[in-house]
């Protein structure tokens, strides 16, 4: 099974396994409002490319994102991950990635400003 990642911001990434990745992508695609971003998870998804870039999203898109994980992404994940004994550490693991969102943004932007 391969790994999926998710970079952030240049230092502030989040690994998981393929299915979870995926899922975290799913999850974005049935709540986004950027079709092209939409097409863009798609891909990722449906090509197993196993990497997404929130860089390479539009900036309206990238906010979205990280407002789509922090307002429901653990939520959505208690309530239709499978129910197994690995589950609370999935719900964990999701909510490093929520943490991770907070880190890239105290990071600040590159460069001066």
């Amino acid at each position: 099974m391969m790994a999926g990642l998710i970079v952030l911001k240049p230092g502030v990434d989040w690994t998981a396994t393929g299915g979870l990745f995926d899922w975290t992508l799913e999850f974005l695609i049935s709540r986004l409002s950027d079709r092209q971003t939409v097409g863009h998870l798609q891909e990722i998804v449906d090509n197993n490319l196993g990497s997404l870039w929130l860089d390479d999203l539009p900036a309206a898109a990238q906010r979205e994102v990280v407002r789509l994980w922090r307002d429901g992404l653990i939520e959505a994940g208690e309530g239709h991950l499978p129910e197994t004994e690995h589950k609370a550490d999935v719900i964990r693991h999701l909510q490093e990635l929520v943490d991770a969102t907070y880190a890239a943004e105290s990071a600040g932007p590159s460069g001066p400003g």
